[in-house]
């Protein structure tokens, strides 16, 4: 049967609505941009060690690609490997192969270390020591000849077949070579293997005198008690020395970092000529940071390089960076002009230029290209909802933008600095990969990826500016209903997190910044989310806003957005409902109990309920000490103003959360059951601070479930 050319104009626009009228699934709403709805991209993505290819990898094994003819081949896939491995070593999956060069590289598994050298077309293996199961925070020597890591709160290595172990304490209150400080400060790990690979810094952490917190297994029968040592705001906090392990004489030396023993070792750094070692020493109150050199030797003072000092608090977050080939100039990121920008220092000479100056910050150092005298670098220049990648000369300091297209890009730079991996995305273009000519500027495109969303009814997403009360610009966005009519009311959901370290509002993909949102705004609701002060990547006068006074100013700026949702006619002004987690769910309960009047119904995840009880480093950085800030303390303590709960609040926690205790959220209950005040609370038994994979689908069926049935009436 022939259809008409009406027919089938007919069938194919009928098909065409059907096609982006597809609604999300709850589960596609919540890890539909990491499963079925991800967007392509190249995986692990890494240049060779001359820059004149790249290599990525496939389900099955690794691709090169030629930078100039585009040129693919295989560069080594999961059959060349099993062939030179005994069967009971063979390999199910491909493993993730870290390159030195296009011909040598490492891989570990199921807890052994496995080395591969390419001898013409053939891959040859070769098998290190099994690691002990427990082996924790590896750490790789840089010529490849063993790893270093951790047993439970001990330190070891492996080389040259021998596994060697560095520290023997007895007292599992002591830990060697792990991340301290509570993981911040910018410190991820514990463990630095000097340029040279002759010795090893480790962190040494006392916790001996921070009291023991009890985290439960609900899991077995009878549950079972695991203590951790949560240093509270106000209390002790665990002592921190740094150890210098010489692997030639197999001794230890400390280093003499003379001064308060509850005072913070911040971003360690080896001297490229492995002779010493730098350390940022931060006084507990935060608000001096002394630069210290120290011999790798004899562990003694050698000189003071700098100091920086705030009324309110220094927060150093990046290591030294050192150009290339010295052993004396290096970059030091600092926040003091007001923003994050990059400083030339010179060890002897000390301070010799700021690099980059102006109303914007430094997100990322990429690194240099020596020969061009050049740094390059990521900011916000161009806006604090966009990324961009420049380089700027270290001897005239002329900038250069970089990159093509607005949005949020990040980027790899090859070794030689000519050439730069640049991945970025907006609101109309989910992915796009492109490679720099960084002396040219020519941009050649390796990836444009498909909207996985076309499909889908996707709401109008408007970008808001508002102005703070000191005329502050507040970036938000407002996303509306996927059926809207002006001439409706609807109900809202707002939610933010407002704290520091977090950014929720940038021009990226999806629009909307999360698909539960859209998901909402399919089921017709009005989403609003919006960055108040104390926020992240604005600037210190920004962030420090909320200081020694958490939640006041953020409730501010977030009232001007219920003011502005309120001038909009087609708002619901009745029904103003709150959604956030950790430091979101902190403001969350905030607005329900001082400001009861303005949302009907709040969830609140994973909250703060009383900063006494929250980690020093965060706490005292923003807040300062109980002792010192008693007020501050009290203004923001949520336990004695619970009888002013008037909407619906749902509070929910993990039950085995580290981060937030679950302590906050119990004597919040308890507070609400001696004022008779009503509320509604769920548990993730299995879960720390954030619900995660599949269970984190049921989170948010409950999230919404909540607000259907108490806000969409």
């Amino acid at each position: 049967m022939k259809l008409s050319k009406l027919s089938f104009l007919v069938l194919f626009s009928g098909s065409c609505l059907f096609a982006q009228n597809q609604k999300f699934t709850i589960a596609e709403a919540v890890n539909g941009l990491r499963s079925n709805l991800a967007v392509k991209n190249i995986s692990q993505f890494s240049w060779s060690d001359d820059g004149k290819s790249y290599y990525q990898a496939t389900k099955n094994g690794y691709l090169v690609t030629d930078l100039a003819t585009q040129k693919q081949d295989t560069l080594v896939s999961l059959h060349q490997l099993n062939t030179t491995l005994s069967l009971d070593k063979k390999l199910k999956s491909f493993p993730r192969i870290t390159f030195v060069t296009k011909d040598k590289g490492y891989f570990s598994q199921n807890s052994q270390d496995f080395w591969i050298e390419r001898s013409g077309k053939v891959w040859k293996i070769k098998e290190g020591i099994s690691r002990d199961k427990e082996a924790e925070n590896a750490e790789a020597f840089s010529d490849n000849e063993g790893f270093v890591y951790t047993i439970k709160n001990n330190l070891y290595y492996t080389k040259n077949g021998k596994v060697i172990q560095i520290t023997n304490d007895s007292n599992e209150d002591i830990l060697n070579g792990q991340a301290v400080h509570q993981r911040e400060f910018g410190i991820t790990k514990g463990i630095f293997i000097s340029p040279d690979n002759s010795r090893i810094a480790f962190y040494r952490m006392d916790q001996s005198m921070v009291k023991d917190y009890p985290i439960i297994d609900w899991s077995v029968v009878p549950a079972v008690n695991k203590n951790i040592k949560y240093p509270m705001a106000g209390t002790p906090s665990h002592h921190v020395t740094l150890g210098i392990y010489d692997i030639k004489t197999n001794k230890t030396t400390f280093l003499n970092t003379e001064g308060d023993p509850e005072q913070y070792l911040t971003v360690i750094t080896w001297s490229p000529d492995s002779k010493s070692v730098f350390v940022g020493v931060l006084n507990r109150d935060q608000n001096d940071l002394k630069m210290n050199q120290y011999n790798a030797s004899t562990g003694s003072f050698m000189k003071k390089l700098f100091e920086e000092q705030s009324d309110k608090y220094v927060e150093p977050q990046q290591p030294l960076l050192f150009f290339p080939n010295s052993n004396t100039d290096f970059i030091w990121q600092s926040q003091r002009p007001g923003y994050n920008h990059l400083f030339h220092y010179n060890v002897d000479k000390g301070l010799v230029a700021q690099l980059t100056k102006g109303d914007w910050l430094v997100t990322d150092v990429l690194g240099f290209n020596e020969k061009k005298k050049e740094i390059f670098y990521v900011s916000t220049q161009e806006s604090p909802l966009e990324r961009h990648l420049y380089k700027v000369d270290w001897t005239n300091f002329k900038t250069q933008r970089l990159d093509q297209g607005a949005g949020m890009h990040s980027g790899i730079l090859s070794k030689d600095g000519n050439h730069l991996y640049d991945i970025y995305s907006n609101a109309t273009t989910p992915r796009s990969v492109n490679l720099i000519n960084t002396n040219t500027a020519k941009v050649k495109n390796i990836l444009t990826a498909e909207n996985t969303l076309k499909t889908y009814q996707r709401p109008e997403i408007k970008n808001v500016t508002l102005k703070a009360d000191d005329g502050t610009p507040l970036y938000g966005k407002i996303i509306l209903p996927t059926d809207f009519d002006a001439n409706k009311k609807y109900p809202v959901i707002v939610y933010l997190y407002n704290g520091p370290h977090a950014q929720l509002v940038t021009d990226s993909f999806p629009a909307s910044g999360n698909l539960w949102y859209e998901f909402m705004a399919q089921k017709g609701y009005i989403v609003f989310t919006m960055d108040g002060r104390g926020s992240s990547n604005r600037g210190l006068k920004f962030e420090q806003a909320i200081f020694r006074h958490a939640g006041e100013t953020e409730m501010k700026d977030q009232l001007q957005g219920v003011a502005y949702l309120k001038s909009l006619p087609y708002v619901d002004a009745d029904r103003l409902g709150i959604h956030g987690w950790s430091y979101g769910g902190f403001m969350t309960t905030s607005f329900m109990l001082k400001h009861p009047d303005v949302f009907k119904v709040a969830v609140a995840g994973g909250p703060v309920i009383d900063w006494n009880m929250y980690e020093i480093m965060y706490t005292e950085r923003y807040m300062d000490s109980p002792q010192n800030n008693p007020e501050g303390y009290k203004q923001a303590n949520l336990l004695d103003k619970v009888q002013n709960l008037k909407g619906h609040l749902l509070m929910i926690h993990g039950a085995q959360d580290n981060v937030v205790v679950w302590q906050h959220s119990m004597n919040f209950l308890k507070a609400a059951v001696d004022h008779g005040v009503q509320m509604d609370y769920f548990v993730y038994p299995g879960h720390e601070h954030n619900v995660l994979g599949k269970d984190r689908v049921h989170l948010m069926q409950k999230v919404t479930d909540y607000f259907d049935e108490y806000l969409k009436k």
